[in-house]
């Protein structure tokens, strides 16, 4: 799985301003909502029930807010680059300023599992991620994402 398969290049805000968790899950919401047409409140909500069952800050600056809908008919991704690092909950208490949502169908159990680990593989990576932070703009910031190499070797494209 290519993140290229997950996440459209218009679905990567490279400046986002956010205050808080909530008004960045509304950020991310809505901009999934422009590429899937699914209810923009029930993927907040969608987000929010996830967050309740513990965070999905990763530490190092990073989160993958996450969640499955019904509604939903494929795995997307919105990637958001914030322009201030906003506290999350993260695991190792850090503000967050990378982040990466995923929405996947109800009955998607492995896919989803297998976008989550992708996402997370690609983002442990400390070079891929001084590279997202200072790309000049969303195009170079898709690129680093949808060009990363995976685990086998093999370009992601």
């Amino acid at each position: 799985m290519n993140i290229a398969d997950l996440l459209a290049p218009d679905a990567v805000l490279p400046a986002l301003k956010v205050q808080s968790k909530k008004q960045l899950l509304q950020e991310l919401a809505a901009r999934a909502h422009q590429q899937t047409s699914l209810p923009e409140r029930r993927i907040f909500e969608t987000l929010i029930e996830r967050e309740r069952l513990g965070t999905t800050g990763v530490g190092a600056g990073i989160a993958i807010p996450h969640g499955r809908m019904a509604e939903a008919k494929t795995i997307i991704g919105v990637f958001a680059r914030l322009e201030h690092a906003i506290e999350y909950d993260a695991v190792d208490s850090q503000p967050v300023d990378l982040v990466f949502m995923l929405l996947a169908p109800e009955n998607a159990g492995a896919d989803h599992l297998k976008a989550l680990a992708r996402v997370s593989r690609l983002l442990r990576d400390r070079g891929t991620c001084e590279n997202l932070r200072t790309a000049k703009s969303a195009e170079a910031i898709y690129a680093i994402l949808a060009g990363h190499k995976d685990g086998s070797g093999t370009q992601a494209a």
